[in-house]
């Protein structure tokens, strides 16, 4: 038994020896027709890198030729299939300039939007490949607005305005983060000026709370009641946009202590 499981692992070897050996013969083959058959015969059981190396190969070749539409499609479909994003992006675009009488116009050109999506950094890297992606993709859906891909579309560019979104809140907050609260406030106003439908709007005007706060609270004397009226409006403000804000437990702890504070205020000017 022992002795069969040994031979069939030999043979499994020696098939991918020839396998391997086979194909690095066709790279190395003039046989530009053998190339073609095989590469689509690759790209069609998902082996695109071979597919890939073959494509490459022959494009030259067929040049000029009606099997080039085919090939280059093919080619450029290689490279996004195998997360060859750049290079993907690269190749469907050569594709939509080179026919765009093509059947296949409206996929080549969302597929080449999707290669730059697929480029764009995490948030809190530069940022400017994912403003292409979001132009590319806006071009694809001004050209094709009832296109198959168009709901795609419009969903990886809200994902995308979602992480620039997300790149300039996390830098507003890291001024609170720093304790430099005055900038603090002015970053989380222009933030929600700038971003009204955000999805970061309820934490953004609460940590613009929570440097309203700072600055009231360890306020000199002269300047500290007009300073804990701002943040009894900030305060108001909130609850009227998220009456069951996730912040609330916070908020009316640090409310307590505002409110004796004003309290005190009002009993001063009283006994006067």
């Amino acid at each position: 038994m022992k002795f069969k499981k040994i031979s069939f692992l030999v043979s499994c070897v020696l098939l991918v020896s020839v396998s391997c050996s086979d194909y690095q013969k066709l790279l190395n083959s003039d046989d530009t027709s053998e190339k073609y058959k095989q590469a689509e015969v690759f790209y069609n059981n998902g082996e695109y890198r071979k597919a890939n190396r073959l494509f490459e190969q022959i494009v030259p070749k067929y040049r000029g030729k009606p099997q080039a539409q085919r090939i280059i499609f093919f080619f450029a479909d290689s490279y996004f299939q195998t997360k060859s994003y750049s290079l993907a992006a690269y190749q469907y675009e050569n594709f939509v300039k080179s026919y765009p009488k093509s059947d296949r116009i409206q996929e080549a050109t969302f597929k080449a939007a999707k290669s730059y999506y697929f480029q764009s950094p995490t948030y809190s890297l530069d940022q400017e490949e994912t403003y292409e992606a979001i132009e590319k993709l806006q071009i694809f859906i001004n050209l094709y607005p009832s296109s198959e891909y168009a709901g795609e579309a419009n969903q990886m560019i809200a994902e995308l305005q979602e992480k620039l979104e997300k790149k300039d809140f996390e830098i507003a907050k890291q001024y609170y983060t720093i304790r430099d609260y005055k900038a603090a406030i002015k970053a989380n106003d222009n933030f929600v000026a700038g971003f009204p439908g955000t999805k970061f709007r309820e934490e953004a005007l609460y940590v613009k709370f929570l440097a309203l706060y700072e600055i009231a609270t360890n306020s000199v004397l002269s300047k500290k009641e007009v300073r804990l009226k701002e943040l009894q409006q900030q305060y108001a403000l909130i609850l009227r946009y998220y009456p069951e804000t996730l912040f609330m437990e916070d908020l009316n702890g640090k409310m307590e202590k505002v409110n004796k504070d004003l309290e005190q205020f009002n009993t001063t000017t009283l006994s006067k």
